[in-house]
C-alpha cells in the first residue's frame, strides 16, 4: 500500500471515529477535519448543547497531541492565556510559566464572553505560532490549532470579536440543531456511555503528527488547473467588486475578503478534495466550502442588513452568478 493512501486511510478512520461520537452534525466534523489538514483555525456557532465542545475533544482522543480547554469569561486576562514570568525567591529570578496556548489543540470556549485585551491575546499565537511576553518570544507547537466557539443567543454583556481577529480564522461555521433520526441516535449513545461511564473509550490507534503533516503536504501538491486557480480567484475578487455581476450586489457590500480568503480557500478547496479521494480540484470543492471560508470575511452595509441579506446570501448570489469552469 502506498504512503499516500496510508495516509488517506489514517485520516478517514479519524473521521470515523468522531463520527461515531458526534452524531448529526457532519458539517461540523468535516469541517474540523478540514481546519486540521489546512493548517488553520474554526470559529463555530451555534446554540448550546450542539456538541460544539465535545467535538473538539473527541479530536483530541484520536490526534497524537495534548489538548486544553480555555472557558472565557469577562474577568479573564491576557497572561491566563499566553504564560507569565513567576519570580523565584530562592535565586532572585524569574522563570517564565508557560499558559494554555501551548498546547496543540485549543477550545476557546465563548469567546465572545471576554474583552478585546484578551481575544487580542490569540492574534499573535493563531496568525504568526509564536507568543511574546516581555522580551522574548517562544515558539508554539507545529500542530496547534483553535477551536473557537460562540452563542449565537444571550448576547448581552458579550464583546464582538473584531474584523482583524475574525480574519484569523480560517473558517466561520455555523451548526443548527439536529434531525429527529439523529437525535433519536444521541439519545441512545448518551444512555450507553451513561452505562459505561467507568471505561475510557479511545481509538485503536491515534492519528500521529508526522502522519498528519505528510497530508498536509500531500493537499499541496493537489492538482488544479488554471481555469479552476482563476474561478476561485475571481470569487474572492468578486467580494470585494461585485457590480459587473449586479448593481444591487454592490450596493449590499462593505467591504470585501481579504487576501487570506484566497489562501484559506485554496487550501481548504484541497483539503475539501482530498478528503473526498479526490486527486484534484474541481469547481464543486471551492463552492462547497466557500460559505466557511468567505461569511466572516465580508462586511455589508446598513442597506443590506435593512433588507434583510446576510453574507450567505451575498455569497449565493456571487455563486450562482459567476461563470463555472
Amino acid at each position: 500500500m502506498s504512503e499516500q493512501l496510508l495516509t488517506q486511510v489514517a485520516i478517514q478512520q479519524l473521521k470515523t471515529y468522531i463520527n461515531e461520537k458526534i452524531i448529526g452534525q457532519n458539517t461540523l466534523v468535516e469541517r474540523i477535519l478540514i481546519a486540521l489538514l489546512a493548517d488553520g483555525h474554526l470559529l463555530v456557532e451555534g446554540a448550546p448543547g450542539l456538541a460544539k465542545t465535545r467535538a473538539i475533544k473527541v479530536l483530541s482522543e484520536g490526534v497524537e497531541g495534548d489538548f486544553h480547554r480555555i472557558q472565557f469569561t469577562p474577568d479573564l486576562l491576557p497572561a491566563d492565556l499566553t504564560g507569565t514570568e513567576m519570580y523565584k525567591p530562592q535565586d532572585g529570578t524569574f522563570q517564565f510559566q508557560k499558559g494554555p496556548l501551548f498546547h496543540n489543540l485549543i477550545l476557546a470556549d465563548e469567546i465572545n464572553r471576554s474583552p478585546a485585551k484578551v481575544q487580542a491575546a490569540l492574534l499573535e499565537a493563531m496568525a504568526e505560532r509564536q507568543i511574546t511576553v516581555g522580551s522574548k518570544t517562544y515558539i508554539l507547537p507545529k500542530l496547534f490549532l483553535v477551536m473557537a466557539t460562540q452563542n449565537p443567543i444571550e448576547q448581552e454583556g458579550t464583546y464582538p470579536l473584531p474584523e482583524a481577529q475574525l480574519d484569523r480564522f480560517l473558517m466561520h461555521v455555523n451548526i443548527d440543531y439536529p434531525k429527529l433520526g439523529h437525535e433519536k441516535e444521541i439519545l441512545h449513545l448518551a444512555r450507553q456511555e451513561a452505562q459505561e461511564s467507568n471505561v475510557v473509550a479511545k481509538p485503536n490507534e491515534q492519528l500521529m503528527q508526522e502522519t498528519l503533516f505528510q497530508a498536509r503536504l500531500e493537499i499541496l501538491d493537489l492538482y488544479m488547473a488554471d481555469n479552476i486557480e482563476e474561478y476561485l480567484l475571481q470569487l474572492v475578487l468578486a467580494t470585494r467588486n461585485p457590480a459587473p455581476y449586479g448593481d444591487e450586489l454592490a450596493k449590499w457590500v462593505q467591504y470585501g475578503a481579504s487576501p487570506r480568503a484566497t489562501i484559506g480557500l485554496d487550501r481548504c478547496a484541497r483539503a475539501h478534495a482530498w478528503l473526498q479521494g479526490q486527486d484534484y480540484v474541481g469547481p464543486e470543492n471551492i463552492q462547497a466550502i466557500a460559505y466557511d471560508v468567505l461569511r466572516h470575511r465580508i462586511i455589508l452595509n446598513y442597506e443590506a442588513e435593512a433588507d434583510g441579506i446576510t453574507p450567505d446570501i451575498f455569497i449565493n448570489a456571487l455563486i450562482t452568478r459567476i461563470a463555472v469552469p
